[in-house]
């Protein structure tokens, strides 16, 4: 390039008059070239483009205050789209609950598909193998041992035959279901939980703990079980309103809580001691998620202008929020999910369609949008599949099994790295919590905290847990009162079973008086006949 050509000295005598109105110093006479910026592929002719310096400065042919650079960040899964899959692998035919409590009604793991379903009288919800796809048959076996609406389900992240439930008749039941999937309705559980006073919204198992369950109730309590004694060992009581959400650490030391009274709380789930909270004015926060291992949490909720909005917090100070961002002006809940592995966040809202991505960074903005899946239609809840139980030759970093209630479908949704080569991506796919568990109650009820034991997907995705769940057995008590044994007749939870047993008994008085009035009139045959045996001349 000629430095004394026409269109090169018209624009050095500009930055010449630019330099003399800002009294800035001379530069030298013929400036040297600091760097060439690479061609552009998509033009036909191919030029070297050279980037002078006309201040001396390191910003390049620009004064200090302007820079015509702009901000590029290079990431990894920029790309990541989602693929919903054919009709012939969704599980269609399912009837979804149309229960208006505000979670997902569906658990996923790496064997089975658990939905709640819409039931007269108590609650049940279908277990499903994952190769089942197709149309399910109506009278399809169903877990449906609750007198009240199933209200939660979670799998046990360390047997995969086995899931918890709660409901709205007060009690935690723990299912183990048959290799191969259900054959008949199953109304025996494994275990029967009692410890609340009303009725139960949320289960959660710990994350490093083999039978460890968490439960949280309407009658603001949080109870700690420990199954293998069949027993609540712990009660957190800190909440003066319900609790909308329950998350864990990546190693369970902590326990982060969302409540009606507007407050986020981290609490030491052992001792129940609350070690940080926040009075969420700005924004009312519904749903929490621990963000792995960054020492961060994220919030979903809505603004005082009743817009959707995301907050990020440091979890050892939540007196301010480190940034809110809102969302759109929608009235579903947003339902947040966090892939730690891959540091992306989804953001899936209910009654909507779209799912939205992000990427968690460590330094601000710490939240940078990726792109959005969009479907038309609208979402009751999600189900997410465990990490290994993910497609990694296809590059599958996350799945959901999206409810579709007006269809009774159930839709799986893949995320999807793009790339061309089909071996195994180390890249993205770090080592990640497996089926093993870190601890045994005895050991995390006594204070040990422990990271997660973790797998590699290239070789041990495929491997099945050797943990067998083991009810306790309970001697049989007995309380007599009247020739009546109490703890076999236990008196109602919930409204609707008090109902239901007032008519009962009413329908049992009724048909005793009827037996009874029919016994008086036989009553009175009989002795008319005794009568008229007696006065007969043969007796006589």
């Amino acid at each position: 390039m000629d430095p004394w050509d026409p269109c090169w000295t018209l624009g050095y005598s500009m930055q010449e008059n630019l330099r003399k109105m800002q009294n800035i110093p001379k530069a030298p006479s013929i400036p040297k070239p600091i760097s060439m910026l690479p061609p552009a592929k998509n033009n036909r002719t191919t030029r070297n483009v050279w980037v002078w310096d006309f201040f001396g400065n390191a910003d390049p042919c620009v004064s200090p205050q302007m820079s015509w650079r702009p901000q590029y960040r290079s990431s990894k899964f920029r790309n990541v789209y989602g693929k919903a899959a054919s009709r012939e692998h969704c599980f269609d035919g399912i009837p979804i609950t149309k229960n208006v409590h505000d979670n997902h009604f569906c658990a996923v793991n790496a064997r089975y598909l658990a939905i709640v379903t819409e039931s007269a009288g108590g609650g049940s919800f279908l277990v499903i193998p994952l190769e089942q796809t197709g149309r399910i048959e109506p009278n399809y076996p169903k877990v449906c041992g609750h007198q009240g609406n199933v209200l939660d389900i979670k799998w046990n992240p360390f047997i995969e035959n086995v899931i918890a439930s709660c409901s709205e008749d007060t009690s935690v039941r723990i299912w183990e279901i048959p290799e191969g999937g259900l054959k008949r309705n199953m109304t025996e559980a494994a275990l029967e939980l009692y410890g609340h006073s009303r009725r139960v919204g949320l289960v959660e198992w710990h994350p490093t703990t083999n039978n460890i369950l968490f439960s949280a109730g309407y009658d603001y309590k949080v109870l700690i079980w420990n199954l293998d004694i069949g027993e609540p060992v712990k009660m957190i009581d800190c909440h003066t309103d319900v609790i909308l959400c329950m998350s864990f650490n990546t190693d369970g030391s902590l326990l982060a809580t969302t409540c009606k009274d507007k407050r986020l709380r981290v609490v030491e789930p052992r001792s129940g001691r609350v070690l940080q909270e926040a009075s969420c004015k700005n924004h009312r926060v519904n749903r929490v998620v621990f963000l792995g291992s960054t020492k961060r949490l994220l919030t979903t909720g809505v603004s005082r202008w009743n817009t959707r909005q995301i907050a990020l917090w440091d979890q050892e100070d939540l007196s301010m929020p480190l940034i809110e961002e809102e969302i759109d002006g929608l009235s579903g809940l947003l339902f947040p999910f966090y892939d730690a592995d891959t540091h992306m966040l989804y953001l899936a809202g209910k009654g909507d369609g779209n799912i939205r991505y992000y990427e968690i960074g460590s330094e601000k903005p710490y939240l940078s949008y990726l792109m959005e899946f969009r479907s038309p239609a609208p979402q009751k809840g999600l189900g997410v599949m465990p990490k290994h139980g993910l497609d990694v030759s296809a590059c599958e970093v996350f799945r959901f099994y999206k409810l579709i209630t007006l269809k009774g479908l159930i839709e799986p949704i893949s995320m999807i790295v793009p790339r061309r080569s089909e071996t195994y991506q180390e890249d993205i796919y770090p080592m990640t919590p497996g089926t093993e568990p870190a601890l045994t109650p005895d050991e995390w009820l006594s204070g040990v905290n422990r990271d997660p034991i973790l797998m590699s997907l290239k070789e041990g995705y495929k491997r099945n847990s050797k943990i067998v769940f083991k009810a306790p057995v309970r001697e049989k008590k007995s309380v007599v009162v009247n020739g009546i044994d109490l703890l076999e007749n236990v008196p109602p939870r919930t409204e609707n079973e008090l109902l239901r047993m007032f008519f009962r008994q009413q329908d049992e008085i009724r048909r005793l008086k009827d037996e009874l009035s029919q016994k008086d009139i036989r009553i009175r045959q009989l002795q008319l006949e005794l009568k008229n045996f007696r006065n007969s001349p043969k007796n006589n």
